[in-house]
């Protein structure tokens, strides 16, 4: 406890702290709610001294955008692919690792380095492993190209056909199936390390007393790991889907600004990529609109989540 008489050394410690968060955190909120609520708002307009209304406009153009459909339903599809299966890819590797003791901190670091590694960069990987270049019809109307990528040379080694994964008149699935593989890959790190962290403050009597009850493993995963480890898994859920939200990184990585294959612009735009174009033709108003609704989604998911954790966590 600070005494009285030497508080004012408190907050003059904790002065550039506060500074910076008013000036960087707080009045940008402050702002964008601002801008919302102010019809059409435009700063270069603002800038010339224009006067804007107060209202609802905004939020309403937003919804009425006919590609605001499109970018609710890709982020919500991307959220809810991708969440549920890096969560249970993390829980399984992180308890082989916990089980490994032979190499296990190199192993650690491997399945660390995409979480330090360019999300572009990953992205611009992927892009290229997906591929096809010279894709053309044959002479006698058969699909055939230069290189069909590295997947597509797996699955043809194993007899299937080849898949447009990402040209030009590539499916909607096709997208998304690839989307998906880069984020669940490009999430893993991050939750295997909580994970693991979390595995190896278990107290190891509880693995003891299973061992002497001769309890099997598959039991003792779902009675004791599962619910001892129950905190961290709603720790990763919830911020795994706060970050599926937020998505925008890894479209561009694959497909580039385009947010979609050649020929179809657009097509996985997200709700962050929807605020993106807004502030690129200087509709501030709107984009500040487009951040509030997202913000509201991504609130009510997080108190979802934070419901359901009470219920099911076990602390």
């Amino acid at each position: 406890m600070v005494d009285s008489k030497q508080q004012w050394k408190a907050w003059l410690y904790l002065a550039p702290a506060i500074v910076l968060l008013l000036i960087f955190t707080v009045w940008p909120i402050i702002n964008t709610v601002r801008m919302s609520l102010l019809e059409n708002y435009k700063s270069l307009e603002a800038v010339r001294g224009a006067t804007f209304q107060f209202g609802f406009g905004n939020f309403q153009k937003v919804l009425e955008y006919k590609r605001f459909v499109q970018c609710l339903k890709t982020t919500t599809l991307l959220c809810v692919l991708t969440v549920p299966i890096s969560t249970i890819l993390a829980l399984l590797i992180a308890v082989a690792l916990n089980s490994i003791k032979f190499l296990q901190k190199g192993l650690q670091t491997i399945f660390f380095l995409p979480y330090v590694t360019n999300s572009i960069a990953i992205g611009m990987v992927f892009a290229a492993m997906f591929n096809i270049v010279g894709l053309r019809n044959g002479l006698n109307g058969e699909t055939i190209a230069d290189t069909w990528g590295i997947i597509n040379n797996v699955i043809m080694f194993f007899g299937a056909e080849p898949i447009n994964w990402i040209n030009y008149g590539s499916s909607y699935a096709a997208n998304i199936a690839v989307m998906t593989v880069y984020i669940v890959w490009n999430a893993l790190p991050f939750k295997i390390l909580i994970l693991l962290g979390g595995l190896q403050s278990i107290n190891k009597q509880y693995y003891e007393a299973a061992r002497v009850d001769g309890t099997p493993r598959r039991r003792v995963f779902s009675k004791i790991t599962v619910p001892l480890l129950s905190p961290m898994l709603a720790y990763v859920v919830i911020t795994g889907f706060i970050g599926g939200f937020k998505e925008y990184t890894s479209i561009v990585g694959v497909f580039g600004d385009t947010m979609g294959p050649a020929g179809d612009k657009g097509r996985l735009n997200t709700m962050v990529g929807f605020i993106y174009d807004a502030l690129e033709s200087n509709n501030q108003g709107r984009a500040s609109a487009g951040a509030l609704i997202l913000f509201g989604i991504i609130l009510v998911v997080t108190l979802i989540n934070g419901y359901v954790s009470k219920k099911k966590v076990h602390y």
